[in-house]
């Protein structure tokens, strides 16, 4: 499994980035859980809960911290 889609952190702008770091979370967690039926199961329970969402947004967050200082903040 591939976790850093094109094996780079680099993108073009900010929207890039971010959309980056929601995708290396999600890789993330299928990486850590590779049965996607499993992930079905317990799927509901997080979605419901207020403190796994907020949680689910630090760690994008982390990612997207991490990719922006790749970037150099997306300044030349």
């Amino acid at each position: 499994m591939e976790l850093v889609p094109g094996n780079s952190l680099l993108t073009a702008t900010p929207e890039e980035g971010r959309r980056l770091a929601v995708t290396l979370a999600r890789k993330t967690i299928g990486f850590m859980q590779p049965d996607a039926s499993v992930r079905e199961v317990l799927r509901p329970a997080y979605a419901n809960d207020a403190d796994s969402l907020t949680a689910a947004g630090q760690v994008v967050a982390t990612e997207f911290q991490t990719i922006a200082a790749a970037n150099d903040y997306w300044r030349g």
